[in-house]
């Protein structure tokens, strides 16, 4: 169950601090939130949960009796709603939010940390809008894209077992015919659901299609490191996060930082240029897709490819549009495995999309963009 976009969002907010329950309620409330009940644990949680059918939870993490990674997996099997957690803004914290994204919780948000006044203004937008997002998640969708425990427990020592299961039929069949020649380049675009889809998108990428790839997935500073390990872990590429000033060639992948804009530079030899930027948000996000895809328009020589996948806005139609004008293929995820289809429908309605796929065919028809 989602909250419509005339009613007010209904939320459940879990923490084991007073301090930080009356905060978030506060936060909350004067944004038009109605919080309606709290609990002090995981096993408080389910509990609430089942009892007031909330529109969104937000969940912290380490709490006695049940923590929130237990809780998320309980509420998820039990009674599905949407969960937002909230994360210290720590980078050993980050693995643990990254498995509570795996256990169903379909966003996080950071919590606020030494002053906390001074925090407040950054704290209180973030929290809202990703209240909002969490609440609009197609709860159905968002789980057809969770990674199964089978699949989550042996990722990290059978990368290449699960991208040979994964691979595109090109990949697959040994038809290096069909794969795009070496230095094309695919830009992804992700937001509120999308860590998953970023993961089963880049594990079925052939080594042998030789793709220098760049992902922007809106994602807090001090996450995307974690995120990008992750991603290495699960795919046959080199993943690592961008820094400045680098070049990047084929078989290798960069991760936008949180907190900076990433921006393509240059095409040389084979390499992209990679710029970091400290310009503002752009449509509330940093780093903003539009920008990462709009650079790469601009510079890139040989074949480019861009992916919108689910999130709520409109970052990364401007985008699409650009890399659609400088004749390269575009693709979309569709309504049906999208949790947020926010951006991908408004780029497919700007008439920029040439096409349209499940999250499990979008690295098929990226490829397939890249040979013709």
């Amino acid at each position: 169950m989602s909250a419509s976009t005339d009613e007010t969002t209904r939320a459940v907010v879990v923490d084991d601090s007073r301090f930080m329950r009356t905060l978030i309620r506060t936060l909350l409330e004067d944004a038009n939130v109605e919080v309606i009940a709290e609990a002090g644990n995981g096993r408080e949680a389910i509990d609430v949960v089942q009892e007031h059918s909330p529109d969104v939870v937000t969940m912290d993490i380490e709490m006695p009796e049940m923590n929130g990674l237990d809780a998320v997996e309980a509420i998820m099997d039990e009674c599905p709603t949407p969960i937002l957690m909230l994360s210290a803004h720590a980078e050993e914290d980050a693995d643990v939010t990254f498995e509570a994204l795996d256990r169903g919780a379909v966003d996080f948000v950071t919590k606020p940390g030494g002053e906390v006044t001074s925090e407040m203004p950054r704290v209180k937008r973030e929290l809202v809008e990703k209240i909002q997002s969490a609440a609009a998640v197609d709860l159905s969708a968002a789980n057809k894209s969770r990674p199964s425990p089978t699949t989550t427990a042996s990722a990290s020592t059978s990368a290449s077992t699960s991208t040979a299961t994964s691979a595109s039929p090109a990949s697959s069949k040994g038809d290096t015919e069909q794969l795009p020649e070496e230095g094309s380049t695919l830009i992804i675009g992700a937001s509120t659901g999308g860590p998953n889809v970023v993961e089963r998108v880049l594990a079925a990428l052939p080594k042998e299609a030789g793709l220098r790839a760049i992902v922007v997935q809106h994602m807090p500073a001090g996450f995307t490191k974690r995120f990008a390990a992750r991603l290495d872990a699960r795919c046959e590429y080199n993943v690592e996060e961008a820094t400045d000033g680098e070049r990047i060639g084929p078989g290798e992948i960069r991760i936008a930082p949180g907190g900076s804009h990433l921006l393509v530079t240059g095409d040389r030899a084979g390499r992209l240029k990679l710029e970091l930027s400290d310009d503002d948000p752009l449509h509330g996000v940093k780093p903003a897709i539009d920008l990462t895809m709009s650079s790469a328009a601009e510079v890139v020589d040989a074949p480019l490819a861009g992916v919108l996948l689910t999130g709520m806005g409109r970052d990364g139609v401007e985008g699409m549009s650009r890399i659609s004008r400088a004749g390269g293929h575009t693709v979309a995820q569709d309504e049906e495995t999208s949790a947020i289809f926010g951006m991908p429908k408004r780029a497919i309605e700007a008439g920029c999309v040439d096409t349209v796929a499940p999250d499990d065919r979008i690295t098929d028809e990226a490829l397939r963009g890249l040979t013709t």
